[in-house]
Order: C-alpha cells, then sequence, then structure tokens
C-alpha cells in the first residue's frame, strides 16, 4: 500500500468553476425499445451525443486544466508534446471532485478552412442533453484565453459506435487525415468497438467509400438501443442520466479504471479530493452491470449476466419500468441500502453497488466475506413512490436485482492492489 501523502491544487484551478448548480432529471428512466437480443456486429448514430469544437492558440492550455485526462505525453515538462491519438477519455470534473460531463476529447482534424494550426483545434463529444450547458460552461470560465467555442449542429457533426465480435482483428478504420470521419479505439472496456466522428449526413461506410479503407462497409446499422445493451453488458455507464452531473464521484463511476483519469498529470478542477481517493481513500461502491429477473420464490437467481428482453416470462415488466435512483435493499432484510439503480433495458442495466454487500470484492485493508452473503438476494421496486430506506419496494411492485464485476473491472481492482 502507498504511504500517504498530501496533495496540494492551486487555487486557481479551485475557483475556475463556480460551485456546481444542481440540474434535475426525470425520476424515471427514458422508455425505450428493447432489442431481441445482442448483437455480435454493427455500427450505430448515437443522437444522444453532441459535438463542441474548442479551437484557438490556447485552447489546449485550457482543456488540459479542466479535464481528467492527459493532453500531453512526455514523463518530464521539457518531454512533453501533444498526444498523438485521435482521441480519448476523460471528464469535466466540479471543484469538489464530483462528475459533470463525461466526454470523448479528439484532435479536430478535419480539411475544413482554419486560421489555427494544428494542435489548436480539438472536439469534445458530450451527452447531448448537457452539450449547450457545457458549452455554456466554457464561455463563462475561458476569461482571457484565446480560443472559439461552437456547439455543432447535429447535422454538421455526427457520432458513431461500430463493432465487431466475430472479427477482432477488424479495425473499423479508414485511412488517416480521412477529410469526413475521424476514428480512435472505445478503450473503456476491451473489445467494446472503435468510435466514429462524421461530418456529413451519411453514415461511414458511405463517407468512406471508394476510399480503398476497411471503414465497416460490411456492418449492419442498427439502433442506438443495440449500442446501450452492449454498453450495459459491459459494465459502461455513459450520459448525465447514468452518471449524475455534480453527484458522482469519478472512481465510483469507474472513471479511473476506464482510462479517464491522468494521476500523474498537473492541476486541474477537481484534482484534489480525485487524487486523495487514488491514494488514501476506499471505494466502496461502483457502477456495476445488474440483471433484474421475478421477485418470486420459484424464481433462481441468474449465473451469468444474460440479455432478455422481458424480465421473467411474458410478463411485459422491463428494466425501464425500474424508477431511476429507485434505492436497492436485502430481501426480507431492512437496513443500509445495497445500493441505486440508474438506468436499463430489457432484463438488464446498471446500478451504483455497494461492493462489500453486493458483491464478493474484498476492499483494500478489509477481511474477506464482511457484509457479503453468497445466500443473499437483493429487490428493487418499480414504478411508484419508493419504499424504506434499504426496502427496495414501491407501490409499482418489485423485481429481484443481481450484480456481476466485469472481468475488466475486478481486473482492474486487482492490479489497483499490487502497486
Amino acid at each position: 500500500m502507498q504511504p500517504a501523502r498530501r496533495v496540494f491544487s492551486c487555487r486557481g484551478c479551485l475557483t475556475r468553476l463556480s460551485p456546481h448548480q444542481r440540474r434535475t432529471f426525470s425520476r424515471s428512466a427514458p422508455r425505450h425499445a428493447a432489442p431481441a437480443g445482442p448483437s455480435p456486429a454493427g455500427i450505430a448514430h448515437l443522437s444522444s451525443r453532441r459535438l463542441i469544437s474548442v479551437s484557438g492558440p490556447d485552447a489546449a492550455k485550457y482543456l488540459q486544466g479542466v479535464i481528467t485526462a492527459n493532453l500531453f505525453s512526455g514523463s518530464t515538462p521539457r518531454d512533453q508534446h501533444l498526444r498523438t491519438d485521435a482521441g480519448f477519455y476523460a471528464a469535466f470534473l466540479t471543484g469538489q471532485g464530483r462528475v459533470l460531463h463525461d466526454v470523448f476529447v479528439y484532435h479536430d482534424v478535419r480539411d475544413t478552412p482554419s486560421p489555427h494550426p494544428a494542435g489548436h483545434s480539438w472536439l469534445l463529444e458530450v451527452d447531448a442533453s448537457q452539450a449547450e450547458a457545457l458549452q455554456k460552461q466554457i464561455r463563462r470560465y475561458k476569461l482571457r484565453a484565446k480560443f472559439d467555442v461552437r456547439l455543432l449542429d447535429q447535422d454538421e457533426g455526427r457520432v458513431w459506435q461500430a463493432w465487431d465480435d466475430n472479427n477482432a482483428s477488424h479495425t473499423i478504420i479508414p485511412s488517416k487525415n480521412h477529410p469526413t470521419i475521424i476514428t480512435t479505439p472505445d478503450t473503456r472496456a476491451p473489445n467494446l468497438g472503435t468510435r466514429l466522428l462524421t461530418f456529413n449526413s451519411s453514415p461511414p461506410s458511405d463517407s468512406t467509400s471508394g476510399s480503398g479503407s476497411d471503414s465497416g462497409n460490411d456492418l449492419p446499422q442498427l439502433p442506438e438501443s443495440a449500442y446501450r445493451l452492449r454498453r450495459y453488458l459491459h459494465g459502461i455507464p455513459e450520459g448525465q442520466s447514468e452518471i449524475l452531473a455534480g453527484t458522482a464521484l469519478p472512481h465510483e463511476s469507474n472513471t479511473d479504471l476506464m482510462g479517464g483519469i491522468d494521476f500523474r498529470k498537473g492541476c486541474y478542477v477537481g484534482q484534489e479530493l480525485t487524487i486523495r481517493t487514488e491514494h488514501r481513500g476506499v471505494v466502496r461502491k461502483r457502477i456495476l452491470p445488474c440483471v433484474l429477473y421475478p421477485d418470486d420464490a420459484d424464481a433462481a437467481a441468474p449465473d451469468t449476466l444474460g440479455y432478455r428482453p422481458e424480465i421473467g416470462s411474458g410478463a411485459g415488466v422491463t428494466a425501464d419500468m425500474v424508477p431511476a435512483g429507485a434505492s436497492i435493499g436485502r430481501v426480507g432484510k431492512k437496513g443500509r441500502s445495497a445500493g441505486k439503480w440508474l438506468s436499463g433495458v430489457g432484463n438488464v442495466g446498471l446500478a451504483l453497488c455497494r461492493l462489500e454487500i453486493m458483491t464478493d470484492v474484498v476492499l483494500p485493508g478489509e477481511t474477506g466475506g464482511v457484509g457479503f452473503d453468497a445466500g443473499d438476494e437483493f429487490v428493487v421496486g418499480l414504478e411508484g413512490r419508493e419504499g424504506e430506506e434499504g426496502e427496495g419496494e414501491g407501490e409499482g411492485g418489485k423485481v429481484r436485482i443481481k450484480a456481476f464485476v466485469p472481468e475488466w473491472l475486478r481486473t482492474g481492482l486487482a492490479n489497483r492492489e499490487r502497486h
């Protein structure tokens, strides 16, 4: 275990953003048509994501001070230069270290007339419902920094996700410097897929036709719900209905294990709590994929994270009938809440779970098995008022819920323990 260290942040970074004004979200998750099953290959347009352009001489310097990832590579300040990958995952935090926005950051290498040289133009991919808020935030706190910020129209820039489980070597990436497409591997979890940006109204397969590149022309175009299901089965949260703005902590949202935080970079907004949690704190809750199943004594708890379009057989009950924020409790027991439901589709979804209660993960410095009982089952209420704390029951009925720890997350936790 690493020795505790005191970490300091400069006053300028702590005051660059004002205290976050909480935004309100619906208590119920939005209704989505449940896919028939997971698609092993496909490409989906993500209408839930928007693009913001940040370009100018001070763009990189500004972004470096407000996101959790590092725009620069190199082991020493003298050796530092802009990283060369096309895009990467990161987050904007409040001064108190809570997540405001989860984002992808891209080099804007479009072949468009621009007064700014290479390295001065960036694209931020953000939750579409929060894009205007992020644009206003950047404008408000840019002060005298020399850069422009603009929210791209939805037809001006589109976000896609492509994947192909049948061909792991399939890159789905066109030739470099393609004028109408930017791609980067989605490294939040192994084999999650490839992120693509297009800058016309055509899908990526049409944008790259005739270019001599393998861009996924053979992949079927799927609805965004297919990508959402893929995310849930991999345990990947996205957007501010799952990573709650001003409330969620980066570690609890797995931003650390999804490669969104550089713990060696210099000062940025929200760094102090984030670094302190990394080196001295115990992360007791994390977002995990879950399976919902009937609240019936005859219904066995699932052994695997398997998808079905409904909870049970023919009951017409689905995961989006569970209110966002609904408390999870142990069956037949009262006490501390075991977690909170976030979002889902069919019979699967994501929840913020207490690791020592809902999983066999052993927290640092604690004895295995404390709080966790393999025989325990858990319950969460359907639509209607929530029950008492820890009961997880509402007026609309209830379903049982089981959390799973993805292999990539379990491996990441084990690696943290070794270091």
